[in-house]
């Protein structure tokens, strides 16, 4: 599988059975997105929305997620920022880096369960206008 550049943004509810290369499936009831690993491995990749894990911006054509995807379980270890619908590499990570990130990561999620707020998402779209059906 080539590498995809660019991850088009797909909002749907669930993700498919079988994620296709190059799109950024975002489910907004689930708080999550996923994609296919940006290196070509095929692995695929869920992100978590919440103020301790990844934040989604969209301007209406395309998504960035903060902070960046390190794939450390993965056998490829890739690592990279989704800005503006584009993939750009970052450096390989050491394994002290990579332990300190994961530590960081455990903490940060505890401090959101001990004092839940909206995530980014949903401060996103509270902005946007609502019709009522």
């Amino acid at each position: 599988m080539t590498p995809p550049d660019t991850l088009r943004p797909v909002f749907t509810e669930t993700f498919p059975p079988t994620m296709d290369a190059g799109v950024l499936y975002i489910s907004i009831p689930y708080r999550t997105c996923g994609h296919l690993c940006c290196c070509g491995c095929g692995h695929e990749v869920v992100t978590p929305l919440s103020p301790a894990q990844w934040s989604l911006t969209y301007d209406g054509e395309n998504v960035s997620l903060t902070p960046s995807i390190g794939n450390w379980s993965l056998p490829c270890q890739s690592h990279y920022w989704i800005r503006n619908g584009r993939v750009r590499w970052s450096r390989r990570y050491s394994v002290a880096e990579i332990d300190q990130n994961r530590e960081r990561d455990r903490r940060l999620l505890g401090q959101d369960t001990e004092n839940p707020r909206p995530g980014p998402l949903v401060r996103l779209l509270s902005r946007l206008p609502y019709r009522r059906q």
